[in-house]
């Protein structure tokens, strides 16, 4: 049970989101000098890790530069000089693990110039459910083996929701649901072929796991465009273009932004700057959200049918050693890349067998293993999670119009079935993906919670002079 002097915050999520929201709500209650506690609550226990950063494989790597991941906004060296005084060597792109450790150091270095009035609990549970009725504070959050905390904000830092299958898959500890669950994995050592839904980053990291914990695995990666992620360019490009070419003079002002002339312009941009167009898409990033915003309803279900996945290879690059590595993997023949669609699997002798459509035409493979690699959830109304369904049901929280994630006004705070934003109910990072599409990396999801924390500050001291009181 958390301490009832002054506020209390608790923070469902404790992967980069929750790990930077503590952080930063320690600092602000530490610069106003008001009591405040906070319990950062997360399922598996990995607090400032979650699961993307507690990977114990040293070729899992982070896919941007270091000198672009600080965790301390407005301090952009923060990282790069935290990694040069542990003696962390590196090529400019850090492995996961290491940015694990070094959120999680900035956590408890907030903890400690936080505390007394400031403090920290780590809780590791489910939030099963959550209600408007706590003893003396607005909330109370129903934990997993019948725990409760009773709060005056929660923060939903919950992250990426874990892929759905494709297709009807048996109950089988061959199939892997999600790659990034404690130990998903450990098991994968056998030698026998593994067939991986998806083709993006997390396939690129589960690839080099499996073919590296036996030397006679081969992997089969399928996607419906077959696409790999794009390789960083080393040294990087001069980002001198700055997005005009895409946007024109007054284009938002004039209204919603079709998304054909947007491409145009964008590949116009491109064509100026042959060979550098990694550094028109780093450039374009700082708009994504406002263009994003400008497109119409119908523009964004296009870009999401048809064009996203051609955006994400280009946006969201691979370190030169992560490719090179896939690129020896594919030269050996130990990883193979298909295109087409996952449409059955069935348990078989030893492993499953998986049919897979290419057109026209149908194959199947035998495998000892299927890994789904397809990348967050996309419709947030059909999650299985206890504590979103609950939200969702109730009005609590809705979905956006696309169903990619949580409606939220300009500052995190949910808007519930009438539209109102809730005064104790908020979120940022992954869930916030419908309302700003570029939301899941480390620099948007700073600036997130550097923003929310100054915005939850002042209820908080209003909440610790009624507790005084």
């Amino acid at each position: 049970m958390v301490s009832a002097r002054g506020a209390v915050v608790a923070v469902i999520g404790g992967g980069a989101s929750g790990t930077l929201a503590a952080a930063y709500l320690l600092r602000e209650a530490a610069a106003a000098r008001i009591p405040l506690r906070i319990a950062l609550i997360d399922r598996n226990g990995r607090h400032g890790l979650g699961q993307a950063y507690a990977t114990s494989d040293a070729a899992h790597l982070l896919n941007s530069r270091a000198e672009r991941m600080s965790g301390v906004a407005g301090d952009p060296g923060h990282l790069v000089r935290w990694a040069a005084a542990r003696g962390i060597e590196h090529d400019g792109f850090l492995p996961r693990a290491a940015f694990g450790r070094y959120l999680s150091e900035l956590l408890a270095d907030a903890e400690r110039a936080a505390w007394p009035a400031a403090t920290l609990s780590r809780i590791t549970s489910d939030v099963v459910a959550l209600n408007r009725a706590g003893l003396h504070r607005p909330l109370r959050l129903h934990l997993a083996a019948d725990g409760r905390i009773d709060a005056d904000v929660a923060v939903l830092a919950t992250g990426n929701r874990p892929p759905a299958p494709p297709c009807p898959v048996p109950d089988s500890p061959r199939y892997v649901g999600d790659p990034w669950q404690p130990g998903a994995l450990d098991g994968i050592a056998d030698g026998s072929p593994v067939v991986v839904i998806g083709t993006g980053l997390t396939m690129l990291d589960v690839a080099i796991t499996v073919t590296g914990a036996h030397r006679g695995t081969v992997v089969h990666a399928v996607s419906r465009h077959a696409l790999l992620p794009r390789e960083h360019s080393c040294p990087p490009g001069a980002a001198g273009w700055r997005g005009s070419a895409a946007l024109g003079p007054g284009t938002l002002a004039r209204g919603p932004v079709g998304l054909p002339g947007l491409i145009r312009n964008v590949r116009a941009a491109a064509a100026d700057a042959p060979g550098d167009w990694q550094s028109v898409v780093d450039s374009l990033r700082p708009h994504v959200a406002e263009l994003w915003q400008a497109l119409t309803p119908q523009d964004k279900r296009v870009f999401l049918r048809s064009v996203a996945r051609y955006w994400e290879v280009h946006r969201h690059r691979v370190p030169p050693a992560t490719a090179s590595r896939i690129g020896l993997l594919r030269s050996a023949g130990r990883l193979s890349v298909r295109r087409g669609r996952v449409v059955a699997v069935s348990e078989a002798p030893g492993g499953l067998r998986v049919r897979i459509e290419q057109g026209d035409r149908t194959a199947e493979i035998a495998a000892g293993w299927l890994i789904n690699a397809t990348g967050p959830g996309a419709d947030v109304t059909s999650t299985p999670d206890p504590l979103l369904r609950g939200l969702l049901d109730d009005g609590v929280a809705t979905p956006d119009p696309l169903r990619l994630g949580l409606r939220a006004d300009d500052g995190g705070a949910l808007l519930d079935a009438s539209g109102r934003p809730s005064g104790t109910l908020f979120t940022l990072g992954p869930p916030l993906r419908g309302l700003l599409y570029e939301t899941t990396a480390l620099p948007e999801i700073r600036d997130q919670a550097a923003a929310l924390a100054a915005r939850l500050i002042p209820a908080c001291r209003s909440r610790a002079a009624e507790t005084a009181a």
